[in-house]
């Protein structure tokens, strides 16, 4: 009897490179992704095999400890959302031309709508930049066979594969049926150090070789089981086909109900089956491209077929041109009459997340806005976390908040513009992630900054995870050449409000790199120690 689990999105996937044979996974915790990786860090099977699963400092050291362990020649997980993609690109990109020795699969999870995001970004323009087969699952159950047909994949064609997932189908649950469990690979290093190292003249021979292995890359996904077509009668001209990809094709799946054919051409491997959607085109009036995210597909399906087919999609607004698909908005666009008997969608209002309280950074920015009245000028640059809650009322304390990390280059740009005071705020896990280099850049340029490592010893605003620098910060920024006497820890409680207020002034009026270190343990991660520690008790 074939077993059947209940899981997430992101725990299909999961599950799925554990039973494909996977050695590690490489991964920084971010929304949608981090659940993939708590789920392998708490699995049976995962343990027993002792599968490395640590987090990571950045996306970028995952991408290339991931691409390590495949030139072992053993399988590798790297998992990061989508922003995550732009600090891993280099390393990602290069894997292309490396090519690979155990399979490689990126796991990209994108966030349509910006649920926890700053921007909409479609990772498979990453897949096709760096010319590699991309994978974009419609279901849990095909997130979850997709991992071992991923990881053959790339070791058939040695390249790295993209498998996109968006916020809906990461975190939304279905049943899946699970399939036979395979072994590691053995440990077989690559010998061949022409793939490896790219001097210019290998990594030209390399750049050829990909080049010519995309016809494989276009037959492949023309011939994928996750490529279909389906509903298309070649004896009469359809009005309508469909091109849905990924979660799209459940959408679409979801609303043509009312017995009309539709003919559907769902996409969940890339690059596109060129043949297919000509044959879709020949035998329909126009075309409707459903996908979440960017138009990345409605785009070359526009280039692909003549310039006199109507092609319809984001683009044309027949979509939203913005936000995520919903089963209202494609019903919409395909023409069904979509009954709404609660009226509009939207019952409850939307209300914005808060600080929690008692949290140690509700302190600190109490004593930063009071220091700041003092000064008409200042200017505080704030980062990614649950932090930059801080910009919200009841505090309104940041000025700025672009990615991780940007706190401090942008206190030194401003600073060196003449911006005074220019403080930073950023938190102890986007310090380590991308902000050390930030703060060598200001130590040497002698910048006149303060900068406030926000301290609550984990990764608060995904959970909980492990930080990378937790009981090392002073040392990094001694390190990094910060003068001793301007490395300054606080505990950032209401009873030591005079004392910080105190240091942050002196701060201010030094002229050169302070830094300041509130700590205090993140309330929710200390309460959940202290109900596990009366549990165990029990």
């Amino acid at each position: 009897m074939t077993e059947k689990k209940l899981l997430l999105g992101d725990e299909a996937i999961a599950l799925g490179a554990i039973h494909a044979g996977i050695s590690g996974v490489y991964a920084y915790p971010g929304t949608p992704s981090t659940e993939i990786t708590e789920f392998i860090q708490n699995s049976s099977l995962a343990k027993e095999r002792k599968l490395h699963s640590t987090w990571c400092t950045n996306e970028k050291t995952a991408m290339e400890a991931a691409l390590g362990m495949s030139y072992a020649g053993k399988r590798a997980l790297v998992c990061m959302k989508h922003v995550g993609m732009n600090v891993a690109a280099d390393a990602f990109v290069n894997s292309a031309i490396t090519g690979v020795n155990g399979g490689l699969v990126v796991l990209a999870a994108d966030d349509p709508s910006m649920h926890s995001s700053q921007n909409e970004q479609d990772s498979r323009f990453y897949g096709k930049f760096a010319m590699i087969p991309i994978l974009e699952p419609s279901s849990q159950q095909e997130a979850y066979d997709m991992m071992d047909y991923a990881y053959t994949l790339s070791e058939h064609l040695r390249l790295p594969v993209l498998m996109r997932v968006v916020t809906r189908l990461a975190h939304s649950r279905a049943g899946v049926e699970v399939a036979a469990i395979r072994e590691e690979n053995p440990l077989n290093p690559d010998n061949e150090r022409t793939h490896w190292v790219l001097l210019p003249g290998n990594a030209r021979r390399q750049y050829q070789a990909l080049v010519e292995k995309q016809n494989e890359l276009e037959e492949s996904s023309s011939k994928s089981p996750y490529n279909c077509l389906e509903g298309l009668d070649q004896g009469c001209k359809h009005e309508l086909g469909v091109i849905a990809c990924g979660i799209g094709y459940n959408y679409v799946k979801e609303v043509d109900t009312d017995g009309r054919s539709i003919p559907i051409l769902k996409v969940s491997q890339y690059p596109l089956p060129v043949e297919e959607i000509r044959r879709m085109a020949s035998g329909c009036g126009h075309v409707l491209v459903v996908e979440d995210g960017q138009p990345f597909v409605e785009e070359q399906v526009r280039a692909i077929l003549s310039s006199d087919y109507e092609v319809k999609g984001r683009l044309t607004n027949t979509l939203p041109r913005t936000g995520e698909l919903t089963p209202d908005n494609v019903g919409e666009a395909i023409g069904r009459n979509i009954k709404r008997p609660f009226g509009n969608s939207q019952v409850v209002m939307p209300r914005p997340p808060a600080l929690c309280q008692g949290c140690g950074h509700r302190d600190v920015y109490d004593a930063l806005n009071k220091v700041a009245a003092e000064y008409p000028d200042a200017r505080i640059f704030g980062d990614i976390g649950c932090y930059t809650l801080g910009a919200l009322p009841p505090f309104r304390a940041i000025d700025s908040c672009v990615d991780m990390g940007a706190s401090i280059t942008m206190a030194k740009g401003a600073s060196d513009a003449g911006v005074f005071p220019a403080i930073a705020v950023i938190g102890d896990s986007t310090f380590t992630h991308s902000g050390m280099t930030g703060l060598l850049d200001a130590v040497n340029d002698r910048a006149n900054i303060t900068v406030i490592i926000s301290d609550n010893l984990t990764t608060a605003m995904t959970g909980g995870q492990d930080s990378a620098g937790t009981n090392k910060f002073e040392a990094i920024c001694l390190g990094l050449g910060v003068e001793p006497e301007h490395v300054r820890v606080v505990v950032p409680l209401p009873k030591n409000m005079e004392e910080i207020t105190r240091i942050i002034r002196q701060e201010v009026e030094y002229k050169g790199v302070s830094v300041i270190i509130p700590r205090r343990e993140c309330i929710q991660t200390l309460n959940r120690k202290l109900r596990q520690k009366k549990a165990d008790k029990e």
